[in-house]
């Protein structure tokens, strides 16, 4: 019987990995590179963390200082954030309904969570002592560190956890804690693309809207 869901947040909660790349495309044809489309860059770098965004792509062209890229694109992305941040669709609906004790496990710095949690309003669903961060591990996502981590605090019995995550570094985060993921592909970023890639990584199963997940948890 599943009685706890850990959610990613970006992508899964509010649907803010668009608005990440539209911030890198941004910055990127500021100094003339041009072959990145905001939906190329979130299917290529989604559930990663910005700085690391950013450095792997200053080495790919040349940049000798990756701060160039990426001072300017957390500028961007905060001023996109304020004026654009919405929740993932019917998750709203989903979490109304919702009686499990609820997570989250995010690359995602915490205090930038729970603004976002305040931002689309859906912060009364989540306890703030239930929010985990890459600050507080060793290792961020790929690394299963901040699933274990949630389990061991919480005295969690694995078999009772779902995880709901958007990226193949997310997925793999979680099935290396040896947790049940279910792929979600509600967010803008997975317009028309596959979820194939999110099985392929060892997802049990895909959601592109949260009233699926509702039958799916049924089953469980």
């Amino acid at each position: 019987m599943i009685k706890y869901l850990i959610f990613d947040f970006d992508g899964v909660i509010v649907d803010s990995e668009i608005l990440a790349a539209k911030a890198f495309n941004k910055i990127l044809n500021e100094i003339n590179i041009n072959e990145y489309s905001p939906e190329l860059i979130a299917s290529k770098y989604a559930g990663n963390k910005t700085i690391k965004v950013a450095s792997e792509l200053a080495k790919i062209h040349n940049i000798p200082d990756y701060n160039i890229i990426y001072n300017k694109v957390m500028r961007t992305v905060g001023s996109l954030y304020d004026k654009d941040l919405k929740e993932v669709e019917r998750i709203r609906s989903f979490l109304e309904i919702n009686d499990l004790e609820l997570f989250i496990g995010s690359n995602s710095g915490k205090q930038r969570i729970i603004k976002g949690l305040l931002k689309v309003g859906l912060s009364k669903y989540f306890n703030e002592k239930n929010i985990y961060s890459f600050e507080m591990v060793k290792n961020p996502k790929p690394s299963p560190d901040i699933y274990l981590k949630i389990i061991e605090d919480n005295k969690l019995n694995s078999k009772e956890v779902i995880v709901l995550e958007d990226s193949v570094l997310g997925v793999k985060s979680a099935i290396d804690a040896n947790l049940k993921v279910i792929g979600v592909t509600a967010a803008s970023h997975w317009t028309n693309r596959s979820p194939q890639i999110l099985i392929d990584a060892g997802s049990y199963q895909t959601i592109n809207t949260y009233l699926d997940l509702i039958k799916i948890l049924k089953k469980l």
